[in-house]
């Protein structure tokens, strides 16, 4: 009997290393199953990436409650009482998306409008009201927005909704010739590029310090439209594998949380849209270059 026990147990630790090579999915703090052997299997837990640089909705891969919440707390972050403010923190609307986008040509926000007032837009209003005269409250008041207006142009379609939250970082020289899905970790980006011409970019996200994404040269080695984890039994739609177990894919926790997850060492697309329509042009065999 002690020795059927025994050949079950290696059983079972075969199947598991057999089929960690699809096994990624999104970072959570469970034990993995003997995976040991493919990186990106691995289930250790990680201390959360740093929120993404852009203001986002409490809940999200956001500035830390305190910090967003702050100004109700400090006289110094609400307005004047005499003064009705037209835009404060815990707004969202296309007019704070329009707000932070002339903050940006004004250079004092450098991340992509979200239309959501955080703590980053809070002090970056605090910042212009006090190199204007202005009353440095970080809320903006009439005369903080005719300011606003004043000193800079109605903002482009472009420059409300970039294509990318993050910037795309400079291609890597690998990523010059052929069909390849030029991937950043500087900038958290994908760029699909065409003989040296990017056609399409989105912001993506990668393993953690103990499951990290390989760096390196590589080429998609097959494809899954609709895919499941087999370990971790999380969805991964639109999966293009390109190292073992690791692949690009949409990733439904990235979607939801940011920056303050990681993958087991897939690339993760948090934009299900654009991927969807990567995936379509995207063939067996293409290059794939994952660089700092």
């Amino acid at each position: 009997m002690h020795r059927q026990r025994v050949i079950v147990r290696m059983l079972g630790v075969a199947t598991a290393v057999a089929l960690a090579a699809t096994a990624c999915g999104p970072q959570k703090a469970e034990p993995a199953g003997s995976a040991s052997s493919v990186p990106s299997a691995s289930a250790a837990g990680s201390t959360p990436e740093s929120s993404p640089s852009t203001d986002a909705k409490p809940g999200d891969a956001s500035p830390s409650p305190s910090a967003s919440a702050s100004e109700s707390a400090s006289p110094s972050a609400s307005p004047s009482p005499t003064v009705k403010a037209v835009m404060a923190n815990g707004d969202e609307s296309e007019q704070v998306r329009e707000l932070q986008a002339r903050l940006k040509q004004l250079k004092y926000m450098t991340v992509a409008p979200t239309g959501f007032y955080g703590s980053k837009t809070t002090a970056a209003v605090k910042s212009f009201q006090g190199k204007n005269g202005l009353t440095a409250s970080g809320a903006v008041d009439e005369a903080t927005w005719k300011k606003i207006q004043s000193l800079s142009k109605k903002p482009t379609a472009d420059e409300l909704r970039p294509p990318t939250v993050n910037e795309v970082d400079a291609p890597d020289p690998r990523c010059m010739t052929g069909r390849v899905m030029c991937i950043s970790k500087e900038s958290r980006t994908l760029a699909w590029m065409i003989d040296g011409k990017i056609v399409s970019t989105m912001d993506v996200r990668f393993g953690s310090e103990n499951t990290p994404t390989r760096e390196g040269q590589f080429k998609v080695e097959w494809k899954a439209k609709d895919w499941t984890s087999t370990i971790y039994h999380t969805p991964m739609p639109y999966s293009m594998f390109f190292s073992q177990g690791q692949a690009v894919h949409y990733s439904a926790d990235f979607a939801a949380r940011g920056y303050a997850g990681a993958s087991h060492g897939c690339v993760n697309v948090r934009d299900k849209g654009k991927l969807a329509a990567l995936f379509d042009q995207v063939q067996v065999g293409d290059k794939v270059v994952v660089y700092w």
